[in-house]
């Protein structure tokens, strides 16, 4: 059982599963359908990004391919076993352009409110940089937050810059990079080996 992401990474996806010799015919006719079985056998679950971790962790899927975003944000207990380089993006600390705002905030209020849709990462970044900050949690257009005072800076994954610059925003910082991964379940992994193990090497091979 494998757990695919839908949204932005599903076609890389595709492609790297078809590259490592699966069937991925039914996940290039997926339609509407959340669950799909190939002729070699392997079943797919496709689902939201955020999710495919959950699935993993759970056992409702042996393997599947996660963003080191959704990895560090959700923290799941799952084997973290090959950089699949593709879907390549960096987290980054924006704010608006001009003057960075970021010390005489800190200087004056003590601490930098935020907005993310990854919490996590936003405290850690600036736990990491001895400084405080204050998380506004959103899930929609981040960018808006520092235009209309919501917050002084953003936390978020960009991939090419142009939503920022489109916005009067600019990157201060990289948090870190992110790519595709694939995980696996702690007990399939151990259960499952003389089938997953050839898989990964299979993947390995393919990327490299």
């Amino acid at each position: 059982m494998i757990c695919v992401p839908r949204g932005a990474l599903f076609d890389e996806t595709v492609d790297c599963l078809e590259r490592v010799g699966l069937d991925v015919a039914p996940l290039r006719d997926l339609g509407r359908r959340l669950v799909v079985d190939a002729a070699d056998d392997v079943r797919y679950i496709t689902t939201r990004p955020s999710d495919v971790a959950t699935f993993v962790e759970a056992g409702a899927a042996d393997i599947g391919i996660a963003g080191t975003d959704v990895l560090r944000e959700a923290q799941p207990d799952v084997y973290e076993l090959l950089d699949l380089k593709f879907g390549a993006c960096r987290m980054i600390y924006a704010t608006v352009a001009g003057e960075d705002p970021t010390p005489s905030v800190l200087e004056h209020l003590g601490a930098v409110r935020v907005a993310t849709k990854y919490p996590n990462a936003a405290r850690a970044y600036f736990a990491r940089t001895g400084r405080v900050c204050e998380v506004v949690k959103v899930n929609g257009s981040v960018e808006l937050a520092p235009l209309v005072g919501l917050a002084h800076g953003i936390i978020d994954l960009t991939a090419t810059g142009r939503t920022l610059i489109e916005n009067g925003l600019v990157e201060r910082d990289e948090v870190y990079q992110s790519s595709a991964r694939l995980i696996a379940n702690r007990v399939s992994h151990q259960v499952k080996a003389t089938i997953i193990d050839p898989l990964v090497a299979r993947f390995a091979e393919a990327v490299s």
